[in-house]
């Protein structure tokens, strides 16, 4: 019995590694496949060589003479390239982590932040696979396979999701397996300190989740913040515009015509990194921000508060904190500008899918299917493979239940990303529900 279990084990880490080999092998041919490269890695490298070199990445003429000085071609061949080189939007925060790779060339820089992409990637998928093992080896498999497979983009161009990613995962496993807590608390940091938009709501987890974990929040959020700090003044120093220059970046990228405008018709949303955000399925009823930001913040708000509440009235749980996070992971996908790599983040979903699958019973198979549902539309494939039969759907002459097939058919990632962060949140207030009554029993 014990040797099939390892053999069973063995086995499935050798799926895993399959999986994970097939998005590097495909995503460094898409690298080599693009003329230029994927502006990935490249525009943070040379953002960050701008500052090191004491000129301004934040304005577009200083940041193309740096390009043009290293011999860089920028191609003038679609809107979408011309924004992601020439408009610089990572935070100064971004460029403390890139500088030592700033003194290599950039093909060897490229190699090794790749390296510790994947590795942490990797470590973080494995980890959730681990932890979800033992409820459900079958399942907690299938999900992880299903993310390390779909993972072209994030390894073809080095975008700073695939670490934030990795980082963020491991600090909640260190975190809630009380193991190497000390690397948990400066893993969370830094990922916090490169996207708190990505991570900012699973650290208002852990500061809210009882004594210790509020502690480990504190020290997490004072190191991001003095990694912040630290970026800020030299971001100041050298470019003392740099935050209305930053701000001018998004909101050109972010109007209509921009790569990050969530409208219906955006180069943003018809991509295989297509945007995900809430913004995308509601502007399919009215393109106007005015009416679905509005209305995102409405929907995200209210789940939010609703989790508050629970979360505040419940006790800490390491096994009920794998529902709190999943939840508040999915919700912070729709608030505001996301991407599907991004999301990456449900691997968290993998151990607390495997948790109710353990359980058995009608809310095992819903959350498998939910669960599933969240990582294969997050995925690089099968988001490929929609776009190019979906690319021409829409139509702004269609009636309601036109619209409503199209914002079906269209973004199913922002849909099952509400779903996952409702179902969640509901198992969440069940379970926590259940234990104080027994309690008071």
């Amino acid at each position: 019995m014990e040797s099939s279990k390892r053999w069973m084990h063995r086995t499935s880490l050798l799926l895993l590694l399959v999986g994970a080999g097939i998005s590097l092998t495909w995503g460094i041919s898409l690298e080599r496949g693009v003329r230029g490269g994927v502006m990935g890695f490249p525009g943070i490298y040379f953002g960050t060589k701008c500052l090191m070199q004491g000129c301004d990445p934040y304005q577009v003429n200083q940041l193309q003479r740096v390009y043009q000085a290293e011999g860089f071609q920028i191609s003038s061949e679609s809107v979408e390239r011309r924004q992601s080189v020439s408009l610089y939007v990572n935070l100064p925060t971004t460029s403390l982590f890139v500088a030592p790779l700033t003194l290599l060339p950039l093909a060897w820089a490229q190699a090794i932040w790749l390296f510790l992409v994947v590795g942490s990637f990797l470590l973080a998928a494995l980890l959730m696979w681990r932890l979800g093992e033992d409820d459900g080896p079958g399942v907690s498999l299938l999900l992880t396979f299903i993310v390390l497979a779909n993972c072209e983009i994030i390894f073809s161009g080095g975008n700073t999701a695939g670490l934030v990613v990795g980082l963020c995962v491991i600090a909640v496993w260190c975190l809630l397996k009380e193991r190497f807590v000390f690397l948990g608390i400066i893993c969370l940091a830094s990922s916090l300190a490169i996207k708190p938009h990505d991570v900012g709501l699973i650290w208002l987890y852990f500061l809210l989740a009882g004594r210790v974990q509020r502690i480990r929040a504190l020290k997490a959020g004072a190191l991001a913040l003095a990694l912040g700090l630290i970026g800020a003044m030299w971001a100041s120093h050298v470019a003392p515009h740099w935050v209305p220059e930053l701000r001018s970046n998004l909101a050109t990228i972010s109007a209509h015509g921009g790569i990050n405008e969530p409208g219906p018709t955006s180069i943003g949303v018809g991509s295989p990194d297509m945007i995900i955000d809430l913004q995308t399925f509601v502007s399919i009823f009215r393109d106007d921000s005015h009416f679905y930001n509005p209305v995102t913040y409405a929907v995200c708000g209210a789940i939010l508060l609703a989790w508050l509440i629970v979360l505040i009235r419940s006790r800490p749980s390491s096994e009920n904190a794998l529902f709190a996070l999943v939840s508040v992971t999915a919700l912070s996908m729709l608030v505001t500008y996301h991407r599907s790599y991004d999301a990456k983040l449900l691997l968290l979903s993998v151990p607390a899918c495997a948790i109710l699958w353990a359980e058995a019973g009608t809310l095992a198979w819903v959350a498998l299917v939910i669960s599933g549902m969240g990582v294969l539309f997050i995925g690089d494939l099968p988001l490929t493979i929609l776009m190019h039969f979906t690319r021409h759907l829409y139509s702004p002459a269609a009636g309601i239940a036109g619209k409503i097939a199209t914002a079906v058919i269209t973004r199913p990632a922002p849909l099952i990303l509400l779903v996952t962060a409702i179902f969640y949140l509901w198992v969440y207030s069940r379970r926590t529900l259940t234990i104080s009554g027994n309690e008071q029993t």
